[in-house]
């Protein structure tokens, strides 16, 4: 953990996870801890440092 409130995401997780909606990639939003996907504009949450893959927990982008 990089302090004691986030969790660090591990960068090869990243490498390896696509948006589930479009299998688009997602960049890391490490402030709001969540992935995003620009070609869903979708935003996933991430909770203690797990991503929440679900169309149905994002938040959608302006």
């Amino acid at each position: 953990m990089n302090d004691t409130t986030t969790p660090k995401i591990d960068r090869h997780m990243l490498e390896v996870l696509v948006c589930p909606v479009t299998q688009g990639r997602l960049s890391y939003d490490a402030q709001a801890q969540e992935l995003i996907s620009r070609s869903a504009h979708l935003a996933f949450p991430i909770r203690n440092g797990i991503p929440i893959m679900l169309a149905s927990e994002a938040r959608e982008l302006d």
